[in-house]
C-alpha cells in the first residue's frame, strides 16, 4: 500500500514535510525548492537563552496559581495581579508581574517521565532518556544530542570548517549537577552524546566556597565569578580563596594561554581545540570578563550566581553565541526540588529567579536583542498539587509551565489552562517534543530534520513534535 503521509499520532494530520514530499514523489516537484518557498520558514530567533530551573518549580507558587483551592492544593502564597489579562503571579515574583507585558506563560507543558535526570533530557533534547527511571543519574556517550549541540553540529558544517572564535553553544554557570552537594550528580541533557564530544557545549565552572555553600543564594565577589571554561582554567586553579589575590580576569587568561601552547604540542580532539581558541580570541576574552559590565547593571540582575549567569548569556548572545544555557542547579540537593525545606522557595529561590530574569528580559529589550533572542523559562517537572505533610510538594511531571519572551513570541500572552487542581491540562497539552519543535522552528532550523546516530542509521532528531505556534505573535 502506497504510504503518502507521515502522520502526527496526537491530532491525526499529516506533517507539512510529508505533504510536500508526496507532492514531489507524486508531480515530480524539487523538495528543496518548495520547502524554500513554503511559508512560515523564516526564522524567527537568532538566538536562544534557556533558563532551566533544575528541580522542578511549582506551577502552584508561581505562574498556575489555584487561590480558590482547598488549602492543601492552594500553597501559602498569596497571587498578585499582572500586566496580562487573567495572569495573576505569585506574590514573591513582582519583578516579573510588572513586566508580564513582554512574554507569554504557557502553563499546560508536561510529559510522563517523573524523574530529575530523565526529565533533563528530555527538556533538553526533545528525546526520552535511553536510561530506566531510578536505574541511573548521570550522562552517557548514548545520550541523545541536545537541542544547542544539534545546533552547534549544523552550523559547524555550514561553517565548512571555518573556526569559530567564540563558540555558538555555552552552558553557565557550570555542566548540570557539578555543584550539588560534592558533584557526584552530573545530570544528562546538555551534552552531544552520540553526536561526538565535538559538538558538546562550552561550559564554564564557577565554584562555591565549601560542599554546604550555596552561591545561587548569596551575592558573589568577582574574583568568584571568573566564568572560565571548564577543564581550561588557569594553572593556579578557580578556587575564590586562590584567585582572589589576581587583579582581574585578564591575567588568567594570559596565564591560561601559556598552558595552552603546551597542550597544544600533544595531541587534542576537535573539541579541545575549539575550547582551546577561545583562550587566544579576544572576543571570548571580552565577552567572558563579567567586570566589564557597569555596576549598577550588574546589581539589577543580582549579585547571586543566577542573575551574574543571566547578564553571562546576554554577553554571550551579544557577542554571537547561538544557544547558551543558564542552569539554576539543586545546589543542597533539593532547592526547586521543594520536597521539604520549602521556606527556600520564598526566601531564595523565586526571588533571586524573579530578579535575573527580569532583568534578563529588559535588558535584551533595552539593547534591541529581544526580538532576535528567544528568552525560556523552566523546569523538568512540576509539583504534586497536594502538598506533604511536610508542607513540601513531591514530583509531578504532568504539568508545568513556561516562560516565553522574544524571538518572535506574542508580548502579554496567557496560553493553556489546568484543571481545578492544576495536576492536569484542559486544553493545549504541549510536550518536550513540542518543546523542540518550537526551539527548532524559532532558530529557522527544520523540526523533522534527520540525524546520523552512532550505529550509522539515519533518525529523526525528535519525533511527533508540533511547533507551539500559539507562542507567536
Amino acid at each position: 500500500m502506497l504510504r503518502l503521509f507521515r502522520h502526527d499520532q496526537r491530532d491525526n494530520l499529516p506533517t507539512r514535510r510529508s505533504v510536500l514530499a508526496a507532492g514531489t514523489g507524486l508531480l515530480g516537484l524539487n523538495l528543496p525548492s518548495l520547502l524554500a518557498s513554503a511559508p512560515d520558514q523564516k526564522p524567527r530567533a537568532k538566538n536562544v537563552i534557556f533558563l532551566f530551573l533544575f528541580g522542578g518549580p511549582s506551577q502552584l507558587e508561581t505562574f498556575d496559581m489555584k487561590p480558590d483551592a482547598p488549602d492543601r492544593i492552594r500553597g501559602p502564597y498569596k497571587p498578585i495581579a499582572s500586566r496580562t489579562p487573567g495572569l495573576r503571579i505569585c506574590e514573591h515574583l513582582p519583578r516579573l508581574a510588572a513586566i508580564s507585558d513582554r512574554y507569554t506563560i504557557l502553563r499546560t507543558l508536561g510529559h510522563g517521565w517523573n524523574d530529575h535526570s530523565g526529565g533533563a533530557h528530555y527538556l533538553q533534547t526533545g528525546k526520552r532518556w535511553h536510561v530506566p527511571i531510578g536505574t541511573g543519574f548521570n550522562p552517557t556517550q548514548h545520550d541523545w544530542p541536545a537541542i544547542g549541540s544539534v545546533l552547534e553540529m549544523t552550523e559547524s558544517r555550514a561553517a565548512a570548517g571555518r573556526p569559530n572564535d567564540l563558540g555558538r553553544y555555552f552552558v553557565l554557570p557550570n555542566s548540570l549537577g557539578r555543584l550539588q552537594e560534592a558533584g557526584q550528580y552530573r545530570r544528562p541533557g546538555e551534552h552531544a552524546g552520540w553526536l561526538g564530544r565535538a559538538h558538546n557545549p562550552l561550559t564554564t565552572a564557577v565554584d562555591k566556597r565549601d560542599v554546604n555553600d550555596n552561591p545561587y543564594w548569596r551575592d558573589c565577589v568577582d574574583g568568584e565569578l571568573t566564568f572560565q571554561i571548564d577543564g581550561l582554567q588557569s594553572p593556579e586553579g578557580g578556587a575564590p580563596e586562590r584567585v582572589r589575590g589576581r587583579t582581574g580576569l585578564l591575567e588568567k587568561f594570559d596565564a591560561a594561554r601559556k598552558a595552552a601552547d603546551e597542550r597544544l604540542a600533544r595531541e587534542v580532539d576537535s573539541f579541545q581545540n575549539k575550547a582551546l581558541a577561545l583562550l587566544t580570541s579576544g572576543r571570548a576574552r571580552d565577552a567572558l570578563n563579567i567586570r566589564a559590565e557597569d555596576g549598577r547593571l550588574r546589581d539589577r540582575y543580582g549579585r547571586h550566581l543566577f542573575g551574574q549567569s543571566c547578564l553571562m548569556a546576554r554577553r554571550l548572545v551579544e557577542a554571537g553565541a547561538r544557544y547558551v544555557t543558564v542552569h539554576y542547579d539543586c545546589v543542597d540537593g533539593y532547592s526547586w526540588d521543594s520536597h521539604r525545606n520549602t521556606a527556600d522557595v520564598h526566601k531564595h529561590l523565586l526571588p533571586t529567579f524573579d530578579q535575573g530574569a527580569s532583568a534578563l528580559i529588559t535588558d535584551l529589550e533595552a539593547r534591541g536583542l529581544l526580538d532576535d533572542t528567544l528568552v525560556v523559562a523552566l523546569g523538568e517537572m512540576g509539583r504534586t498539587p497536594k502538598a506533604n505533610g511536610e508542607w513540601g510538594r513531591d514530583h509531578w511531571s504532568f504539568l508545568f509551565p513556561g516562560l516565553f519572551a522574544g524571538g518572535g513570541v506574542a508580548r502579554g500572552g496567557l496560553l493553556g489552562s489546568s484543571n481545578k487542581d492544576a495536576s492536569h491540562a484542559v486544553d493545549l497539552p504541549c510536550s518536550p517534543e513540542d518543546l523542540a519543535a518550537t526551539l527548532y522552528h524559532a532558530l529557522g532550523m527544520d523540526p523533522e530534520l534527520r540525524l546520523t546516530d552512532h550505529q550509522g542509521r539515519e533518525v529523526s532528531a525528535i519525533d511527533n513534535g508540533r511547533v507551539i505556534r500559539e507562542l507567536f505573535a
